[in-house]
C-alpha cells in the first residue's frame, strides 16, 4: 500500500508541481491616496463606471453599455477611447455601495497585461473628512508566458499598470478637491 502511495505521489503530482514551475506568476500593483472630501462624496464619482474619463487624464472618451459576457452574464461594459489613441473594453463585476467597491476586467484592450482585475475602494481617511482610495490590479504578462518576448514581460506590464494608476489617483484628488 505504502508503496502504491508513493507510485502515485510520483506520478501525478510531480508534473503538476512541475507545471506550476512553468506557469506565469500573477503581478500585483496597489496605490493608494487621500482625498480631502467624505467618502460618500468621493464613492460617487469612483463607482461612475463610464465616468472614468472625468478624472483619468489618459482616457479621452468612455461608451457603456449592458450585454452578455463570454459565460453569458449580462453585465456593464465601458468602452474606453485613449488620448493619443488605443482602446480598452472592461467588464463591471461588482459595484457595491454598501462597500464601496468597484471591480471590473479588462476583456480586451492595449494594455500589455493580461488577466487583468481591478478593485477601487473608498474608505474613511487618516482624519475627518478625509477619503483613502485604494486602486488594486492583478494580472499576467501580456504574453501569459513564463519566458515573453520583450514588451510583453512582467516589468512590461507592472509599468504599465503604474503608469495608469500613478496618473489616475493624484488626477482624482485633483478634480473631487476642486470641487
Amino acid at each position: 500500500m505504502k508503496l502504491l502511495s508513493i507510485l502515485f505521489s510520483a506520478t501525478f503530482l510531480l508534473p503538476m508541481s512541475a507545471a506550476a514551475a512553468n506557469a506565469p506568476t500573477q503581478q500585483k500593483v496597489i496605490r493608494e491616496v487621500v482625498i480631502k472630501a467624505e467618502p460618500a462624496k468621493v464613492w460617487v464619482m469612483v463607482k461612475d463606471f463610464g465616468g472614468i474619463h472625468k478624472w483619468h487624464p489618459a482616457v479621452e472618451n468612455t461608451i457603456t453599455e449592458t450585454k452578455a459576457d463570454q459565460d453569458g452574464v449580462k453585465l456593464p461594459h465601458r468602452l474606453l477611447t485613449l488620448k493619443g489613441g488605443g482602446t480598452i473594453l472592461e467588464k463591471q463585476t461588482i459595484n457595491s455601495d454598501e462597500d464601496m467597491k468597484l471591480e471590473y476586467k479588462i476583456v480586451e484592450g492595449v494594455l500589455p497585461v493580461s488577466g487583468y482585475r481591478a478593485v477601487m475602494t473608498v474608505k474613511a481617511g487618516p482624519a475627518a473628512g478625509e477619503s483613502t482610495v485604494t486602486w488594486t490590479g492583478r494580472f499576467y504578462n501580456k504574453a501569459n508566458d513564463v519566458h515573453p518576448k520583450p514588451g510583453e514581460d512582467n516589468e512590461t506590464a507592472i509599468k504599465a499598470i503604474e503608469g495608469v494608476y500613478d496618473t489616475g489617483l493624484p488626477n482624482l484628488k485633483k478634480v473631487i478637491e476642486a470641487q
